[in-house]
């Protein structure tokens, strides 16, 4: 089943769980009212219907959908963006594929714990598993990465517990700079990226992680792409001398403080657009 097929089921799901309705045009009526309510987001319930058509009917034949309506009803579903729910979600009423790894050590062996004696691996392809790049370059098989997490977890049962480190090593076997916990983050022109606290990069204005600002606060790099349509109730601008930011969520410009505001059909319409 497609990406997009699936999104169109979940979404009509959705609405038959809260809508007294019972047919597809009213289900796509309520739908309408629910996407403008709960997004400030404008769709006819007729293109919801052809959607439905097109999608989840039986005589279905799938058609294209704009980026900005598939995103609109991901985020309907609670997720992201259609790229954030095509990565993550996962169908809970058919059975996930899955390849099951069983390795039993014998008892007896000293150089591995009783809690290693039983390893299960389930690798679930629902969502296209994909093996990391550098296994595939350095032909790193099943085994391979049962002896890398065999590292992991040998280093975590070694953690002295009085003297817990922030600081984790992969030891020899990688030959990699050690893992350090980042716990601070700082803007990066267009978002916030994480950074350790012990960054001495002058250009780096270190901040603790606010998970909130992390995902969701972006500064909108293509302007062109606004309109009072998708951008009016769902934007922020700042503006100092005579320049127009805009961002995805209320907050303050951190290039130079200023607290935003939200972005009005007149600001919309005489900053952003083509």
């Amino acid at each position: 089943m497609s990406k997009k097929k699936l999104l169109i089921r979940e979404v009509f799901e959705k609405i038959k769980r809260t809508s007294p309705r019972d047919t597809k045009s009213g289900w796509a009526d309520d739908l309408s009212d629910d996407l403008e309510k709960k997004l400030n987001f404008t769709i006819s319930a007729k293109t919801l219907s052809r959607y439905y058509d097109s999608f989840v009917g039986e005589t279905s034949k799938e058609t294209g959908i704009e980026t900005l309506v598939l995103n609109k009803l991901s985020q309907y579903l609670e997720y992201e963006d259609f790229e954030d729910f095509s990565r993550t979600f996962i169908k809970e009423d058919e059975p996930v594929n899955k390849t099951t790894v069983k390795i039993n050590v014998n008892e007896d062996e000293e150089s591995i714990t009783d809690k290693f004696s039983k390893l299960i691996i389930n690798i679930t392809n629902e969502q296209n598993f994909k093996m990391p790049e550098f296994v595939k370059q350095n032909g790193i098989g099943i085994l391979g990465l049962l002896l890398i997490g065999s590292v992991f977890i040998g280093h975590y049962m070694g953690i002295d517990k009085k003297n817990k480190a922030n600081v984790q090593y992969l030891g020899s076997f990688t030959g990699g700079e050690p893992l350090i916990e980042k716990n601070c983050m700082y803007w990066d022109k267009s978002e916030y990226k994480l950074a350790d606290c012990s960054d001495k990069n002058p250009h780096h204005d270190l901040k603790p992680v606010d998970s909130v600002l992390l995902k969701h606060f972006k500064r909108i790099n293509r302007k062109d792409t606004l309109t009072i349509n998708n951008a009016l109730g769902v934007t922020w601008y700042s503006k100092f001398y005579g320049n127009v930011e805009f961002f995805t969520m209320d907050g303050e410009d951190p290039d130079n403080g200023r607290e935003l505001r939200a972005s009005t059909a007149y600001i919309i319409d005489k900053y952003a657009g083509k």
